[in-house]
């Protein structure tokens, strides 16, 4: 519990894996909100949230920018989430502090507060910005992860989610909601399961209610976070005492093929699954090329490795020899893709 900027100087260089910040956006309002009924819009109006000018905001960003660079290891990872009123503000000196942007993230809410007034659009998105250390970073990302959390397509940048409402809006001791800006945990849970792995460090620098440690908890994650408002600390300690974490099987996703150990043909051949003087057929029967000791295939006059033969065959530029080529065992053709898995579980 402090000042942000203070306690992140006390954590040791290079030592957490992501960092997720959902810093004060500097909303500058000017008056009370009120619904066309006369209700009042409760609103961020807290101190928190109040400099004295941009000039003032920039400076803070740029402070705790550079101990978040410090403290972030090589190649992990920072988001920041903001609104209009920050995001490009945060943005420029995100890059002014060497940060490489990898995405910008639309998250579109899918129930948005309305513009009550009637004087603009109403604001359904907030801006995230995903950055790693350097061009060159070997950061993680869980892609497959998120191609099976979109049912089987590629995650795009711009996810539809419901802002916190309901049973997961926190509340205070008088039954009010206790932090105006709680992010649903909904994307958190998207963030974590993207680019960390279990065991990693998560560090929240401007914790709030707790939504960053609630799902780091759930998901396998540890985590850090700081936070100055005794309210929200305590409301945060509950909240987090109360996630179970996820049974450790359920923890298991779609593994990322780049992270796999490489399986040449010739493993294959080596150990027995496809044995020399196999015949490996296309899923038509088009073509029946030869298995050879040394993991090269045969056919029509064409030589070399299953991608080689499968191009010259199909007359294309490359060919995926392990979707294409398949082996007859006991009456049916089986993928030899499907060889390949069954020898990593193996290895695993």
């Amino acid at each position: 519990m402090g000042d942000c900027i203070a306690e992140m100087a006390k954590l040791p260089d290079k030592s957490v894996d992501m960092i997720f910040a959902d810093p004060p956006y500097n909303l500058q309002l000017g008056g009370d909100l009120f619904r066309p009924e006369g209700g009042k819009v409760d609103a961020c109006d807290d101190e928190w949230d109040k400099f004295d000018s941009l000039a003032v905001y920039d400076d803070f960003t740029r402070e705790w920018l550079d101990q978040a660079r410090r403290i972030l290891k090589d190649n992990g990872t920072i988001w920041v989430i903001g609104s209009y009123h920050n995001i490009y503000r945060v943005g420029s000196l995100l890059q002014d502090a060497d940060f490489w942007i990898l995405n910008d993230i639309v998250w579109r809410k899918a129930n948005p507060m309305p513009n009550f007034r009637g004087t603009r659009f109403t604001n359904a998105h907030e801006t995230l910005l995903w950055c790693a250390k350097d061009e060159k970073a070997r950061y993680t990302f869980n892609y497959r992860a998120m191609k099976a959390l979109n049912d089987d397509l590629q995650m795009r940048s711009d996810w539809v989610l419901p802002i916190c409402s309901g049973g997961e809006r926190v509340k205070d001791a008088a039954g009010e909601k206790a932090h105006p800006t709680q992010k649903p945990e909904a994307l958190l849970y998207r963030i974590l399961l993207a680019c960390t792995k279990p065991g990693d460090v998560v560090l929240d620098p401007f914790f709030g209610t707790g939504t960053t440690g609630a799902v780091a908890r759930r998901l396998g994650r540890k985590w850090i976070g700081i936070e100055r408002e005794p309210a929200y600390v305590k409301v945060a300690r509950d909240r987090i005492a109360s996630t179970l974490p996820l049974d450790e099987s359920a923890m298991e996703t779609v593994p990322d093929k780049r992270g796999q150990p490489r399986v040449a043909f010739g493993l294959l051949v080596e150990s027995g699954m496809v044995p020399a003087g196999a015949l490996l057929t296309d899923s038509k029967r088009r073509w029946s090329a030869r298995v050879r000791a040394d993991g090269s295939i045969e056919c029509e006059g064409h030589s070399g490795s299953i991608h080689k033969v499968g191009a010259a065959l199909q007359v294309a530029p490359s060919c995926n020899g392990w979707t294409f080529w398949h082996v007859e065992q006991e009456g049916a053709l089986t993928l030899i893709d499907n060889l390949r898995q069954k020898h990593l579980s193996t290895l695993a």
